[in-house]
C-alpha cells in the first residue's frame, strides 16, 4: 500500500478502537480477499456495548471508501474495505508475507508502535504542508491568471463597445440612405406615372391631328407636305409607344400591376399575339413562326399581363432580327410549369451585358441601334411581369448567334370548391354502447343523419338502407370485428366505394395496417375529437370542435 493510504488505514482504525473502548469482547479480523479484485478487509466486532458514535463514523468515511455497520441491540460489527493494487500473480506471495508479519508478535511492542506512528504522523504532516505550499504556489498563479484574464476582459469589452458603436452607427447611416433611396425611387415613380399621364393627352391629339390631315383631299396637302404629316403621324405612334411602356413600368414599380389569374387558352393568346406582331415584321427576310394553337396545355395565370411580357419580348427579337427568324416555342417542363420560349437569329447581346440589359434604360451600343428607337425598358418591364406572375425569365445568347429568353411560369391552378361541411348520413359501428353514446353527438355535427349500428355482422345491411356517405368502424368487436367488416364492405360491389374511417381503443403497434387496405384513415378513440373526423372525411372542419 502507499504510504498515505496506510496512514489513511491507521487512524482510521485508531479512530474506530477509541470509539469501541469499553465493550465486551472485542475482536479484530484482518484478512486479504482475492475476488472480485485484491482488498484488504478489516472487521471489527463487539458483543456488548454501544452503537458507534454517528461522528465517528462520519470521520472513518472521509478515510476509508468502503465501509459498512451493523449493530444489533448492543451487538455490533463494522467492515472497512481497501482496494490495494497486488497482481494476480503475486497474491500468494504478498498474502503470505502479510500472515507471517502478524504472527510475529515479538516483533512488535507498545513502545515501537508509538515510535512508528509518531514517524508516520511526522511524514504526514510534511506531505501536507508541502502540499500547503505547492498550493499556495498554485493559487497565487491563480491569482495572476485572473487579474490577466479580468484585464483582457476588460480590453475586450471597451474594444467589443467601441466596435458596437460604430456598427450602431454605420446601422444608422444604412438605413438613413436606404429611406432616401427609396424615397428617390417613390418620387422617380411618381414622377414617371404623372409625366407619362400628361403627355398622352397632348400625344393623342398630335396623332389624331395628323391623321385627319394626313386623311384630307388631294388639293389640301401638296406631295411633300403629305409626306411630312406621315412623318409627324409616325413619330406620334413611336412616342405614344415609349410613353405607354414608362407607364407600364410605373405602374409595376409602384405595386399597381396585381396579377389576376384566371384559365387562360394559351393557342389563342399566341393566335391573337401573332395577329398583333406579324404587322410588325418589317424586313421580308424575316419568318415570325409561332406554334400550332391546337397544341398548347393548359394554363392558369393572369392573360393581360402575360401578353404584354411576351409582346415586348417577341417586338425587341423583331427589332433587332434583320434576317432569318424569330421563333415561339411552347413546352412543358415538368407537370407544374411550363416554359414559353422565343428565340431569334438577330445580332445576340455580348456575355458582359447580358446582366444589364435587364437594367432600365440600358440599351447595349452598337450600329444595330440605328432606326431602332426604344427606351430600354422592354426587357426590364417583360421580366418584371413574369416575376409578378411567380415565374423566372432567363436570357441566354452571343454576338452574332441571336437570343434566347425563355419564360417559366407555373401551370397554376383554379382555386378548389370549398369542402362541405355537412354530409346527408352517416353510420356509427361500435359494440362500446358507453362509447357511441359520446360519439353520435359529435356525428351529428357534420351529418343530417346519424345511424349506429351495435355489431359488423348488421352493418352491410344497415348500409344499404341508408346510403351513407361515409362509415365509422370500431376495429375491437365481439363477433365480427372491424378487419372482416371491411374485407365484407369491400367486396360488396354496392357498398365497395362508400368511405370508411376507422376507430380504435388499440395502441398504434397492434394494428394490422396490411388488413386496412380500403379505409381511409385510422383514428384512435383517446381525444377524438369532430375536427378529427371532419378532415378524415374530406369536410370542413366547424368552428368550434369538441374534444
Amino acid at each position: 500500500m502507499e504510504r498515505q493510504d496506510q496512514i489513511r488505514l491507521a487512524t482510521a482504525l485508531s479512530e474506530l478502537g477509541r470509539d469501541r473502548l469499553g465493550c465486551a469482547e472485542v475482536t479484530v479480523r484482518i484478512s486479504l480477499a482475492a475476488d472480485p479484485v485484491p482488498a484488504l478487509e478489516v472487521t471489527l466486532r463487539w458483543a456488548e456495548g454501544p452503537p458507534p458514535a454517528v461522528e465517528a463514523l462520519g470521520s472513518v468515511r472521509r478515510l476509508i471508501r468502503e465501509l459498512s455497520e451493523q449493530s444489533v441491540g448492543r451487538r455490533g460489527v463494522i467492515v472497512l474495505r481497501h482496494l490495494i493494487p497486488v497482481p494476480a500473480e503475486r497474491f500468494p506471495e504478498i498474502a503470505d508475507r502479510v500472515a507471517a508479519a502478524l504472527l510475529d508478535r515479538a516483533a512488535a511492542n507498545r513502545e515501537e508502535d508509538l515510535r512508528a506512528q509518531t514517524r508516520d504522523l511526522i511524514v504526514a504532516l510534511e506531505e501536507a504542508r508541502a502540499q500547503g505550499e505547492e498550493l499556495k504556489l498554485v493559487n497565487e498563479e491563480l491569482a495572476q491568471t485572473n487579474a490577466g484574464v479580468l484585464a483582457l476582459y476588460s480590453e475586450l469589452s471597451a474594444e467589443l463597445e467601441q466596435t458596437n458603436t460604430g456598427v450602431v452607427a454605420l446601422h444608422t447611416e444604412l438605413e438613413d440612405k436606404s429611406r432616401q433611396l427609396r424615397e428617390a425611387s417613390e418620387a422617380k415613380t411618381r414622377f414617371w406615372a404623372n409625366v407619362s399621364h400628361e403627355l398622352r393627352g397632348p400625344l393623342n391629339s398630335v396623332i389624331g391631328l395628323s391623321r385627319l390631315l394626313a386623311e384630307a383631299g388631294p388639293g389640301v396637302l401638296g406631295g411633300e407636305q403629305r409626306e411630312q404629316v406621315s412623318l409627324i403621324a409616325a413619330s406620334g405612334e413611336t412616342l405614344r409607344t415609349l410613353v405607354d411602356d414608362l407607364l407600364d413600368v410605373a405602374k409595376a414599380e409602384a405595386g399597381q400591376l396585381v396579377p389576376q389569374p384566371a384559365p387562360v387558352e394559351l393557342g389563342l393568346l399566341l393566335a391573337q399575339l401573332e395577329a398583333v406582331m406579324r404587322p410588325l415584321v418589317a424586313q421580308p427576310e424575316v419568318i415570325l413562326a409561332f406554334p400550332d394553337p391546337a397544341s398548347m396545355p393548359a394554363l392558369v395565370t393572369d392573360e393581360t399581363m402575360l401578353t404584354r411580357a411576351l409582346r415586348n419580348l417577341i417586338s425587341n427579337s423583331l427589332k433587332f432580327t434583320t434576317s432569318g427568324q424569330v421563333r415561339i416555342e411552347v413546352r412543358p417542363q415538368d407537370p407544374d410549369r411550363l416554359e414559353i420560349t422565343v428565340m431569334d437569329t438577330g445580332v445576340g447581346i455580348p456575355e458582359d451585358e447580358q446582366a444589364r440589359v435587364f437594367e432600365e434604360f440600358y440599351q447595349v451600343r452598337g450600329p444595330h441601334q440605328r432606326g431602332n428607337a426604344g427606351t430600354g425598358l422592354g426587357l426590364p418591364y417583360a421580366r418584371r411581369i413574369v416575376e409578378l406572375l411567380g415565374g423566372t425569365l432567363i436570357l441566354s445568347s452571343a454576338p452574332g448567334n441571336g437570343t434566347r429568353v425563355a419564360v417559366v411560369l407555373p401551370v397554376g391552378a383554379l382555386p378548389a370548391a370549398p369542402a362541405p361541411s355537412r354530409v346527408p348520413c352517416l353510420i356509427s359501428c361500435d359494440d362500446d354502447p358507453a362509447f357511441s353514446a359520446v360519439l353520435r353527438p359529435l356525428l351529428a355535427r357534420i351529418a343530417e343523419t346519424v345511424v349506429q349500428v351495435a355489431d359488423g355482422a348488421e352493418l352491410p345491411e344497415a348500409a344499404r338502407r341508408a346510403r351513407p356517405s361515409a362509415i365509422v368502424l370500431d376495429l375491437d368487436m365481439p363477433h365480427i370485428d372491424g378487419y372482416e367488416t371491411l374485407r365484407l364492405l369491400a367486396a360488396a360491389e354496392d357498398l365497395a366505394a362508400i368511405p370508411v374511417v376507422v376507430l380504435t381503443g388499440l395502441p398504434v403497434t397492434e394494428i394490422e395496417r396490411e388488413r386496412l387496405g380500403p379505409a381511409r384513415a385510422v383514428l384512435t378513440k383517446e381525444r377524438l375529437g369532430v375536427r378529427d373526423l371532419a378532415c378524415a372525411l374530406g369536410l370542413t372542419p366547424p368552428e368550434e370542435s369538441e374534444p
